[in-house]
């Protein structure tokens, strides 16, 4: 599975942006997709996931109400709808995919077999 992200951007806070993962490669109904967030000396950290067939969800508690996981079926993207931007918000978003059929979704990002290179999200103050 490769896995190519785009949407990033820079943004005044407040404002909105949509990020889009785009797989390419077998993906089945049951892997979960996941977008996590880098910021220069920090861990990554887990923004947000999604089954590929667009059921569960989970949330980190820094973007609960903020943003939206959703699978794009017109373009057969996994979308991160993000409003009200902050600038804590500001990182490298990836998205990732866990190929384990799982009963709860999983945030550790050492669960996740393939990544994308990332795209820069900077929200300006």
């Amino acid at each position: 599975v490769q896995l190519v992200e785009s949407g990033g951007g820079l943004v005044q806070a407040g404002a909105s942006l949509r990020l889009s993962c785009a797989p390419s490669g077998e993906m089945y109904s049951a892997y979960t997709v996941g977008w996590f967030r880098q910021t220069p000396g920090k861990e990554r950290e887990f923004v947000a996931a999604i089954t590929w067939r667009g059921g569960k969800t989970k949330y980190a508690d820094s973007v609960k109400g903020r943003f939206t996981i959703f699978r794009n079926n017109a373009k057969s993207t996994i979308d991160l709808q993000m409003n009200s931007l902050k600038p804590t918000d500001t990182a490298i978003y990836y998205c990732a995919v866990d190929v384990r059929d799982r009963i709860q979704l999983t945030t550790p990002e050492t669960e996740y077999d393939y990544w994308g290179q990332g795209t820069q999200v900077t929200v300006s103050s």
